[in-house]
């Protein structure tokens, strides 16, 4: 059993995976819910429950995938640290997978492969983040529209009457279809004895903190442990 983590969007996800991961055989359950600010208060209960829901516990797990953003710093800090503890506390292999590249496997397993995605997230109140698949992120500030090309489908998560209508419906369909993608890739990685250093695994935060704000200086994305 695979235990899949993320909380990077509003909407915080578990799921248990079993069976070969990219299969068709493998199957993943899976546990969503509106977490706004609350990531610390219920992820862990709802973990917890979720594992119990499916006569599972913390000992049947045989590794841990987690998403790793861009996403805001809460949710982000609190889903990774639950991770990387429960990998340390019971010795187990943990793999990192980027959320939006994981978003974007999610549409193409339930749209097909036709076209290319550009995925939109938010980055605060004004300004949102666009990527493209095998692409790092780009910061949008507020006002700045992305480069939409003819052939590519727009997917919006977290940004209902900031994105087209019909780019936030399939926004849904890709968190549908998230800790599916995340057992996919990362479950891939752990089979294939691949797993990320404990230490080095980090998160692509998007936000600062709540009630920080920059001061000087510019924000950029970092991979590195700080």
């Amino acid at each position: 059993m695979i235990l899949v983590i993320d909380t990077a969007t509003s909407v915080a996800v578990v799921g248990l995976g079993e069976g070969p991961a990219g299969l068709g055989g493998a199957e993943v359950a899976t546990r969503s819910w509106p977490v706004r600010h609350q990531h610390g208060e219920t992820l862990l209960p709802t973990l917890v429950a979720f594992l119990s829901e499916r006569g599972a516990s913390l000992a049947d797990l045989r590794g841990i995938v987690v998403g790793t953003g861009p996403g805001a710093f809460t949710g982000l800090r609190v889903g990774l640290a639950t991770a990387k503890g429960l990998a340390h506390g019971l010795g187990l292999p943990i793999v990192g997978v980027s959320t939006a590249e994981a978003l974007i496997d999610a549409v193409r397993a339930a749209e097909g492969e036709a076209s290319v995605t550009l995925l939109l997230l938010p980055a605060g109140p004004n300004d949102r983040v666009a990527v493209r698949p095998g692409q790092p992120p780009e910061l949008l500030p507020g006002g700045i529209e992305p480069e939409v090309r003819p052939d590519d489908r727009l997917v919006a998560v977290d940004l209902d009457g900031r994105a087209p209508a019909d780019a936030v419906v399939r926004g849904d369909v890709a968190r549908d279809g998230l800790a599916a993608a995340l057992f996919r890739i990362g479950g891939a990685r752990l089979a294939s004895g691949k797993p990320d250093d404990l230490a080095g695994l980090v998160p692509e935060y998007v936000t600062l903190p709540r009630g920080i704000r920059a001061s000087s200086g510019e924000v950029t994305w970092s991979r590195h442990p700080r």
